[in-house]
């Protein structure tokens, strides 16, 4: 069997009604849909999104409302917590040696959160420190340093 052998059931499928064309074809005049009203009309679904004369959803909700921050500094995170996991005590970690072991993205500033527990002390060096994370890397003997933002 090919596709083109393929046809429907016999009596599955019924011919197009041609409504308005003429009393004799059946369905002349209103074409069978009544006289007058939205119904009747062209666009009988009326047009998008119209919920029956209540004002439409989109016309409810609000627009433009706040503002983007065009200077808004957007920092890749890292916890304490994973500091601990990769680095040994006495390394140095920058933002070159966390893209180095994968834990951040090329070409975003680092911000270091206090999640977690650090038990050996390590140099941080990054864009930003929380005072949390700040507390818990100088508890343990390590220390931090800001760099400026790229």
């Amino acid at each position: 069997m090919k596709l083109h052998h393929l046809r429907p059931a016999p009596g599955s499928t019924r011919p197009r009604r041609r409504v308005g064309r003429g009393k004799a074809a059946g369905q002349g005049k209103t074409a069978g849909r009544g006289t007058k009203g939205t119904g009747a009309r062209h666009t009988s679904t009326s047009f998008l999104g119209f919920e029956g004369g209540q004002m439409p959803l989109m016309r409810r909700v609000p627009k433009l409302k706040g503002f983007t921050n065009l200077g808004r500094v957007e920092y890749t995170v890292i916890n304490v917590e994973r500091l601990g996991e990769v680095f040994e005590a006495g390394a140095e970690v920058t933002p070159q040696t966390l893209r180095d072991h994968g834990l951040v993205r090329k070409g975003m500033p680092v911000k270091v959160l206090g999640r977690g527990d650090l038990d050996r002390a390590l140099v941080v060096r990054a864009n930003a420190v929380s005072s949390s994370a700040r507390a818990k890397i100088e508890g343990a003997g390590g220390s931090v340093e800001i760099i400026e933002t790229l």
